[in-house]
């Protein structure tokens, strides 16, 4: 095996030290080629760290999906793919405008409409008020109530951002628990049978429209992004637990949650 062979053998974390030895010894090596080595194996270094990191971060069998528990702030390119700020991929095709519009009705209507109302009228007062306590010892009674205020804000504005864009809502198509199973599915990535509440909203209303609204939120007095996060993170957990109560016990939590 000749000397290059070698050096190619040398595990990563050790060639800074086999080129600075291997200077000292034969005398071969010029500053500028020492420098050269050091600055090499450096960068390999931190590239390595730098991809370990970033793996570090994704969910195991999660294809993509972001572990971070926090806002990215932007959509981000993973692997090929675009995910959302609060992880889940992106969709870009047409909304789904009959789930949409039976939602909206569920809830009382473009008017009135109320989440925990959309929510009773799905799946019954019992599953709902059981559920509301699970999340209020989860991750506290304020923080519950904001997730429902801001969820009704998400969907007044996105009615008043597509009613602008000239977008008309359909009859409702659906109600009752088969409403509710549509939402868990539409929400469901299908390579990794994750539910993620950014890809359940890019199909109700379309990834621009949804984007905008995440803006308003963050802007909106009395809520920001604080809300904004919990808004996405609550409601992971929440169609999670509702897959569950419907039989879907393949779905998957999301890491954001």
């Amino acid at each position: 095996m000749n000397r290059s062979s070698k050096r190619i053998a040398l595990p990563l974390g050790k060639r800074m030290q086999y080129f600075i030895l291997h200077d000292n010894l034969e005398g071969s090596m010029d500053l500028k080629r020492t420098t050269a080595a050091l600055v090499a194996a450096g960068s390999m270094l931190a590239g390595t760290a730098a991809f370990a990191d970033n793996m570090g971060q994704m969910g195991t069998g999660q294809m993509g999906h972001m572990k971070m528990g926090r806002d990215m702030g932007r959509d981000t390119m993973m692997h090929g793919m675009m995910m959302g700020r609060f992880g889940g991929p992106v969709y870009n095709g047409p909304p789904a405008l009959a789930v949409t519009a039976s939602l909206v009705s569920a809830g009382g209507g473009p008017s009135n409409y109320s989440t925990a109302t959309a929510l009773t009228s799905m799946v019954g007062k019992n599953l709902v008020n059981g559920e509301v306590k699970k999340l209020s010892k989860q991750y506290g009674a304020s923080a519950t109530t904001m997730w429902l205020k801001t969820f009704d804000f998400a969907v007044h504005d996105s009615l008043k951002i597509a009613t602008a864009a000239g977008v008309k809502l359909p009859a409702p198509a659906m109600s009752g628990k088969k409403l509710a199973a549509s939402l868990v599915s539409a929400g469901t990535w299908s390579k990794d049978g994750t539910f993620q509440i950014e890809y359940l909203l890019d199909k109700a209303v379309t990834h621009k429209i949804h984007v905008q609204v995440m803006n308003d939120i963050d802007r909106e007095p009395g809520l920001g992004k604080k809300a904004d996060l919990d808004y996405h993170r609550i409601s992971n957990q929440a169609f999670y637990d509702l897959a569950q109560a419907l039989g879907a016990t393949s779905v998957k939590l999301a890491p954001i949650h």
